[in-house]
């Protein structure tokens, strides 16, 4: 059975960082692009980043370009997203999602494309 856990999430002070990874069970992780999305309360989810099977293709969200980096080890089935210089907006409940794909260079940060999503882990940035 397909499962997505994801981790690394807590709290952290204004301008620190965080890597939050989303580990893969049950299915070849090199076919899948993987998605980063966010829910912040009493909002919709809104996607942060994706990346493509083979890691090729990436793309941030503009609130995060630059300060967010996602990566992929497919030997480990895990995918990581850095986040640095974490801002109090950056609050949320942090999901990471799952598309099996028929092209390594295939993404989206449509959160309806995916099919596949893990339970999310919380990030909270305060002071």
């Amino acid at each position: 059975q397909l499962q997505l856990v994801e981790s690394g999430g807590g709290l952290v002070q204004p301008g620190g960082s965080l890597r939050l990874s989303c580990a893969a069970s049950g299915f070849t992780w090199d076919y899948y692009a993987i998605g980063w999305f966010r829910q912040a309360p009493g909002k919709g989810r809104e996607g942060v980043s994706c990346i493509s099977a083979s890691g090729g293709n990436t793309k941030y969200a503009d609130s995060v370009k630059d300060r967010f980096t996602i990566t992929r080890d497919n030997a480990k089935n895990t995918v990581y997203l850095e986040m640095n210089s974490l801002k109090p907006e950056d609050t949320a409940t942090y999901y990471c999602a799952a598309k099996r794909t028929f092209s390594s260079g295939s993404f989206s940060q449509v959160e309806g494309w995916y099919d596949y999503w893990g339970q999310g882990t919380q990030v909270t940035v305060s002071s």
